[in-house]
């Protein structure tokens, strides 16, 4: 009896699991991503954030409630600039990767607030201070923004140059003279 070749079995498409993102929010810091400013008076805030682009909407969300008793302009600059350092977090070092996680911190003094990013680094080799881009904030560049951005409104900014552990800060004041961002504004 000649053999005859089975079909393979027809693979079963497997779906989506939709996880509700409040899921990922540890019970005792729900009040970080609220949006309200329930707890306004506290001096610092850290939440480690796994290195997944779909989880961003929790990353604004804890820098929306960050600042929520600050003014829109400045709450809503704060949450632009924070999500630019988690974003490169995620694109430039192994906390994208699968497992990979960053850590934001927000220290609260009387003038502003200060953000820093630790992210897992690896991707580079050589330890070297981050800059922008000179071309970065024209139009017609398809990426490369982020630090740009940061540079042009952001009060002070850096970072430790380490290439293997990451950091990178910006401090904002809340008054916004010193930010590129109030020239904008007028405009």
């Amino acid at each position: 009896m000649p053999e005859t070749a089975l079909a393979p079995a027809p693979v079963p498409v497997q779906g989506e699991a939709t996880v509700p993102l409040a899921s990922f929010i540890r019970p005792f810091q729900r009040h970080y991503f609220s949006g309200r400013p329930e707890r306004p008076n506290y001096r610092a805030r850290s939440y480690d954030f796994a290195g997944v682009p779909a989880l961003m909407p929790l990353v604004r969300a804890f820098l929306d409630t960050c600042a929520a008793d600050c003014t829109a302009d400045y709450r809503y600059l704060f949450t632009l600039l924070g999500s630019e350092l988690a974003n490169n977090a995620i694109r430039h070092s192994l906390s994208g990767r699968p497992g990979g996680t960053y850590t934001l911190r927000v220290h609260r003094n009387k003038e502003g607030m200060r953000l820093t990013c630790c992210d897992r680094g690896g991707l580079c080799t050589r330890d070297a201070r981050l800059s922008p881009a000179s071309n970065a904030l024209n139009p017609g560049v398809e990426s490369g923004r982020g630090l740009a951005m940061v540079d042009a409104f952001a009060t002070d900014w850096g970072d430790n140059g380490n290439a293997e552990y990451r950091t990178v800060w910006l401090y904002l004041a809340y008054d916004l003279t010193r930010s590129g961002w109030s020239t904008v504004a007028l405009n």
